[in-house]
């Protein structure tokens, strides 16, 4: 339980981060769900535009604190694979 004025203020601003993130971590997963889902239809054209819309959405993620670097990286490189490997 918090007791100083600094540790109440720190969990009032820990809920609000936890929110904004909770909400940006959801879109990220939503548009990552649009390639898996264009990808598993086999529409190359669907699933590169997915693509397209996923990547700034993940990058946003990892500068906001979201996702390290290195998991959005390798979340963009597998999907661009299955993508290009699509009829």
């Amino acid at each position: 339980m918090a007791n100083t004025p600094q540790s109440k203020k720190r969990a009032r601003q820990n809920e609000r981060r936890l929110a904004v993130n909770k909400a940006r971590r959801s879109r990220i997963r939503t548009h990552l769900r649009k390639v898996e889902e264009a990808i598993a239809s086999g529409d190359k054209d669907a699933a590169t535009a997915a693509l397209r819309a996923a990547q700034p959405e993940l990058m946003r993620g990892v500068s906001k604190g979201v996702f390290h670097k290195n998991t959005a990286s390798r979340k963009v490189s597998r999907l661009s694979a299955r993508v290009k490997a699509l009829g």
